[in-house]
């Protein structure tokens, strides 16, 4: 039951949440994240934190930044499930719409400079 519950808290929030789908675009670092939430750095990596510990995303290194991206390998077996209905789930919601255009226009290079 402790997996369970720590796959229910992980997209317990909004931001969890917007932070997902847009994990279903494309990978995404930290400062990417932050600036379309219009949220901190270290809230957006608190968040990350818990998507990873319930198996939600997973990180990887490319050069100098970490890629986030949804985990496909099964850490639990309540993580999967979840996914394939919240890939299906809001995805004409305006906020969701909006976070999908806003990151087809970033520059990584730009934002983690200011970091």
């Amino acid at each position: 039951m402790k997996e369970l519950v720590k796959v229910f808290k992980a997209v317990a929030d909004p931001n969890r949440i917007r932070i997902l789908k847009m994990l279903q675009k494309k990978k995404m670092c930290v400062c990417e994240l932050a600036a379309v939430l219009g949220i901190t750095q270290p809230s957006v990596s608190r968040h990350l934190s818990m998507m990873r510990d319930a198996g939600l995303v997973r990180d990887e290194r490319d050069g100098q930044w970490i890629n986030y991206e949804l985990c496909e390998e099964k850490i639990n077996q309540y993580a999967p499930i979840i996914m394939r209905y919240i890939k299906d789930w809001i995805n004409e919601y305006p906020r969701i719409k909006e976070d999908a255009a806003k990151i087809k226009y970033l520059n990584r290079e730009k934002l983690c400079k200011k970091a």
